[in-house]
């Protein structure tokens, strides 16, 4: 899916507004003197002893002559030392002064003395959606913690919720289905707390680090027949293991409660899903003539597996 220019036009609105909500583009920052990138080497210098200035402008992303610009008028007014290295006259070496600490400890306090100001106007509720949609910003945008590993759990308040949004949502994008597929979800989400057997039924969210990675349901298709339902995975989770531990968790659980066999309903889109239960002992036994349904041309396919 291309990028439009309504989709530029929301970040450039959101910038603008954000930079605006933080004063940014005041005279400086936190009412202060400083401006936003004045802040930042400073921030950055309170963090070291002492730093390179080579690698504090390759930390920053500054322009040479900028930063050095920026180091002669903080080393006029006190705020930093600069000197060339020991042994090697080529590398210059700053460090904030005791006067420069004292400017970093002011920054610091106004900046802690805003943000809690600014979540302290808003209700419990929206101050937990706000965080939340600053760490996804953060983890969309920028590098991604290596996934140590992944538990599968029971379901908690909230995941079926969160089933039914994340399948409409990857649906949409990933196959283009409408909202009657979303509105399909819902349904089976209903059904099973509504009809829910403990003993024969079972759902998991997989999950690391407090991030949800994917689901899957188990349910009752017939007295000896469970079903697998509404599987999904995050993109960003593809390939680490987490479809193939969800599949074998519901087929497991299958089998330890009675059902004699195992089976699924899925289209010939989901070819990555097929790989997975083609692994797991599944077989394609039936395919569907192709009908319209979810805004689309869909051909089902029913997989099942002999427990």
């Amino acid at each position: 899916m291309r990028t439009t220019r309504e989709d530029v036009g929301a970040v450039r609105a959101f910038n603008r507004f954000y930079t605006g909500v933080i004063g940014v583009l005041g005279e400086g920052i936190v009412r202060s003197p400083y401006s936003l990138t004045e802040a930042r080497v400073i921030f950055e210098l309170a963090q070291h002893e002492d730093s390179e200035v080579l690698a504090l402008r390759r930390a920053l992303d500054l322009d040479a002559g900028y930063l050095s610009r920026m180091l002669a008028r903080f080393e006029a007014d006190g705020i930093v030392a600069r000197e060339r290295a020991p042994g090697d006259a080529r590398r210059q070496i700053v460090r904030l002064t005791p006067r420069g600490r004292e400017v970093f400890a002011m920054l610091d306090e106004r900046s802690v003395a805003e943000i809690r100001e600014l979540l302290d106007g808003l209700a419990p509720a929206d101050r937990g959606r706000l965080l939340a949609a600053m760490r996804t910003v953060q983890e969309v945008l920028g590098e991604r913690p290596h996934r140590d590993g992944f538990v599968l759990r029971s379901l908690r308040p909230g995941d079926l919720g969160w089933v039914v949004e994340r399948n409409g949502a990857l649906y949409d994008v990933e196959c283009g289905w409408d909202r009657t597929y979303e509105a399909l979800v819902a349904s089976v989400v209903a059904d099973y707390v509504s009809g829910h057997e403990p003993e024969r039924e079972n759902a998991w969210i997989a999950e690391s680090g407090g991030e949800r990675l994917g689901a899957v349901f188990c349910v009752r298709r017939e007295d000896d027949v469970a079903q697998l339902r509404l599987l999904h995975v995050e993109p960003e989770a593809r390939g680490t293991g987490v479809g193939a531990a969800l599949v074998a968790e519901c087929v497991d659980f299958a089998a330890a409660a009675g059902y004699a066999e195992i089976m699924l309903w899925t289209t010939a889109l989901q070819r990555p899903a097929h790989r997975l239960y083609e692994r797991a002992g599944f077989v394609l036994e039936e395919r569907e003539p192709p009908v319209e349904r979810f805004g689309d041309v869909v051909r089902g396919q029913v997989w099942r597996k002999k427990l």
